[in-house]
């Protein structure tokens, strides 16, 4: 049978900042490994964390000095939790005191939960009604076609962009274009026909 093992995880947002507070703690709480992420922890990127996703096995207590280390968002943060209680994979939270080992640890993460949940249906229903006094005003979502028009013609105008000829866009460029303006490189391109 395999053993229960206690694994630390530890965040930073920088470099500048300093480990050593969480890192005594995790020497304290007698961690067998410790994972040490130096990133924001809104990234879902974080090498470290992912390894230690990885490693850690049902039965199995993920340690960390405080929640916002596993996550910036609550609802990133409660994703990550139900993800770990899915893996059967406890968690202790020192600060807060949550330990999902605990019949009150796990209730304290079912009311975090249910508050998500509860923050989630109130936004989703303003958006909505939002929505809909815009509609009902005579306003119509999105960017517009003229909007995306005028930003392509702008940005991908032959002095922004090496092309072989005026009418051809080098798809370098469009991807370049796309990653700054957060549009698709479908929209830009045929925004771009259009424009021709």
């Amino acid at each position: 049978m395999d053993t229960i093992m206690k694994i630390g995880y530890v965040r930073v947002s920088r470099d500048t900042q300093v480990t050593d507070l969480q890192k005594d703690v995790m020497e304290k709480e007698q961690v067998e490994r410790v994972f040490t992420d130096t990133m924001s922890g809104k990234r879902f990127d974080r090498p470290y964390f992912l390894e230690m996703l990885d490693m850690l096995r049902p039965g199995d207590v993920l340690v960390v000095w405080r929640l916002d280390r596993l996550g910036r968002s609550l609802l990133h943060l409660i994703e990550t939790v139900t993800m770990l209680q899915e893996k059967g994979i406890e968690l202790r939270s020192l600060r807060e005191n949550i330990d999902t080992t605990t019949p009150t640890g796990k209730l304290m993460f079912h009311i975090m939960a249910a508050l998500a949940e509860f923050e989630r249906d109130v936004i989703r229903e303003r958006t909505m009604a939002g929505l809909e006094a815009a509609r009902a005003r005579g306003h119509k979502g999105g960017a517009g076609e003229l909007s995306i028009r005028c930003h392509v013609r702008r940005l991908l105008a032959p002095r922004s962009c090496t092309m072989r000829r005026r009418t051809q866009l080098p798809r370098l460029c469009v991807k370049q274009v796309s990653k700054v303006e957060r549009r698709s490189t479908g929209t830009l391109l045929t925004a771009n026909r259009e424009y021709q």
